[in-house]
């Protein structure tokens, strides 16, 4: 009996995960062919594995159910692992990690163009948002609550 109630348990917490609202997140590719298509204001999500701030966003943030609806009805969004060796073609040009070559945990040169502060080593989590001309609105270089971030998604 104990066996049978486990498995429903585990079966029942697995199908119910499935059906779970997500943030439809696209490639760069994507995004191009769909800012071609229809513009849009984007999201941009920069990460990397060992971001535990970046770990908290996507565990803490991303979840609630509010928020997921507010980027997948208003938005594009994109997720990127900065230290991808990824190339990466868009709005009609290549990016590669250059750094990768040089550095262990190189940052790839697309999240240097859209992430990088003056005269400040990039750093993680950084969030961009983008107008429906592809023009940044604003960047966000440190952990938000959910709360915060609608609040920028309202803008």
């Amino acid at each position: 009996m104990k066996k049978i109630l486990l498995f429903l348990f585990l079966t029942c917490g697995s199908l119910a995960a499935q059906d779970r609202e997500q943030i439809n997140w696209l490639s760069w590719e994507e995004l191009d062919s769909a800012l071609a298509t229809k513009p849009k204001k984007t999201f941009v999500f920069f990460h990397a594995d060992w971001c535990a701030y970046c770990k908290k966003i996507d565990r803490v943030v991303f979840t609630k159910p509010e928020v997921i609806k507010k980027i997948n009805t208003d938005y594009y969004a994109v997720r990127m692992d900065t230290e991808t060796t990824d190339t990466i073609r868009f709005d009609g040009r290549t990016f590669t990690n250059r750094q990768a070559l040089t550095k262990r945990n190189g940052v790839h040169d697309l999240a240097l163009l859209l992430g990088s502060r003056p005269e400040k080593s990039f750093s993680l989590p950084v969030t961009i948002f983008f107008d429906e001309q592809f023009g940044i609105k604003q960047r966000v270089f440190e952990y938000y609550t959910s709360w915060e971030l609608l609040k920028i998604l309202e803008q």
